[in-house]
């Protein structure tokens, strides 16, 4: 069973959902530092996906940090690190927050809105 909520949708490369479902996971505290995760192999036969597909999604998670791979135990939730500096924490979104300026300047929305539409989801995944 996959301990976090994915919705595969068309249009979208599936390493990049499944990256975002696993860190969305992370953030609204339904994986937490620990947990373990499926197996990259029970992983692709449970979503029926391509196990290089999981693999690839697997190793940018750990790349990132997010992710880490103990030995006789298998993928867990890293624990962020507590002494992490504002540039580190702040290099981590670097890429999300510029797709998130590049999509909504494509659909021509101003600052304010997107600004408002973060602070509404902000307040949702902070009530879970």
């Amino acid at each position: 069973m996959i301990p976090f909520t994915i919705d595969l949708k068309p249009g979208v490369p599936i390493n990049e959902q499944l990256v975002y479902a696993v860190k969305r996971a992370v953030v609204s505290g339904q994986l937490k530092p620990g947990d373990r995760l499926p197996s990259v192999r029970a992983l692709s036969q449970e979503l029926k996906i391509n196990p290089n597909t999981a693999q690839k999604a697997f190793a940018r998670l750990t790349g990132e940090g997010l992710l880490e791979v103990r030995p006789g135990i298998g993928c867990t939730v890293a624990a962020l690190p507590r002494n992490a500096t504002e540039e580190q924490r702040n290099g981590i979104l670097k890429e999300e927050i510029e797709h998130l300026v590049v999509e909504a300047r494509k659909l021509r929305l101003n600052k304010e809105d997107v600004i408002r539409a973060v602070n509404e989801h902000w307040s949702r995944m902070s009530s879970r």
